[in-house]
């Protein structure tokens, strides 16, 4: 698979990287030898650009992934992970800390699951308001001086603070939700990242899942399933949004590809800064996302796609407003 850049410090990722936060974590239960399988997969196709949280178990995602780190070279795989939260007795997250003791405590438990002396991206998952940016980023700028840390990354962040972090120290990626169902970073943060030299990292790139044409009701999700509380999976809101499905579909059926697989490329033509990271724990979605890299369309396809996105207003917000809190929209 080929290779992409983020940002201009130096690191180079492959085009599709692997959101591993579904093995673990939010979306059904986990089985963590069928996502053993997915990992050596994964590193087999070339896409070896794994994105982890502490938050995502918590703990248990960064111990799977930990897991295949002791079986290869570590230079072949290039870890993204995060911090923000403190967390109670039980793993419970009780609140957002990104003060600098907080961090330093944060980057040796990550190091430790992990199994590695490095992290190579080292994301601060979401901003707390109750620490200034400047601080944590300068904590972050002495982990890159003390080796722990190769490249630093902000998660769902508006341009304001993007900003005021690069001032302090570079900034090579900023993650946020993007696909053909979530556009809200295209106004202003894009352009932004783009005069600064930022790296973007697209989560949820199929709409959790959505634009795959699987899930056509509430029902077609496990019961732990988180989605079953995202206002866009819900009842009214989901058939509603089933029409853009129905776009990608039509798209897919005439070109011999799947809904994923369009969904992907479109994201990948949005701009060579762009690295979309899908997450799977099956294989044979993993090999069919893979291929995404390689499917070309004609132009008069795409454009008829934007087209009619321009007219589709997807129903829902994003995320439940508990979670909804937590971004930063910042200008």
């Amino acid at each position: 698979m080929y290779k992409r850049k983020l940002g201009g410090q130096g690191l180079e990722v492959s085009a599709l990287g692997l959101g591993c936060m579904g093995m673990s974590f939010a979306y059904g239960h986990p089985d963590d030898a069928n996502s053993i399988r997915v990992l050596r997969r994964a590193l087999e196709l070339g896409m070896n650009f794994w994105d982890t949280a502490e938050m995502y178990g918590p703990f248990s995602n960064e111990e799977l992934l930990g897991r295949l780190l002791k079986e290869v070279p570590r230079q072949r795989v290039t870890i993204a992970t995060k911090f923000a939260w403190r967390f109670g007795p039980h793993g419970e997250p009780v609140a957002l800390d990104s003060s600098p003791a907080h961090l330093r405590k944060s980057i040796e438990g990550s190091l430790k699951r992990l199994g590695t002396d490095h992290i190579d991206l080292y994301y601060q998952h979401r901003l707390d308001p109750g620490v200034p940016i400047e601080e944590t980023v300068g904590a972050l700028a002495d982990l890159v001086g003390q080796g722990k840390v190769r490249f630093i990354g902000l998660s769902e962040v508006g341009p304001g603070i993007v900003r005021r972090a690069h001032a302090v120290h570079p900034v090579s990626a900023v993650q946020s939700e993007f696909s053909l169902w979530e556009r809200g970073v295209e106004q202003k943060l894009l352009p932004v990242l783009r005069e600064l030299g930022i790296g973007f990292v697209a989560y949820s790139p199929m709409g959790r899942g959505f634009l795959t044409g699987k899930i056509n009701s509430p029902e077609d999700l496990e019961s732990t399933d988180w989605r079953r509380k995202n206002p866009r999976f819900q009842a009214e809101n989901l058939s509603h949004n089933l029409r853009l499905v129905s776009m990608v579909k039509e798209i897919a059926s005439a070109h011999d590809a799947t809904p994923a697989q369009v969904a992907l490329a479109w994201l990948l033509r949005r701009g060579s800064d762009i690295v979309p990271i899908p997450g799977t724990k099956h294989l044979r979605y993993l090999e069919e996302n893979a291929q995404a890299v390689g499917l070309k369309l004609a132009e008069e396809v795409w454009s008829a796609l934007d087209r009619a996105l321009t007219s589709f207003t997807v129903a829902g917000e994003r995320y439940p407003e508990d979670a909804l809190q937590f971004i930063d929209t910042t200008e």
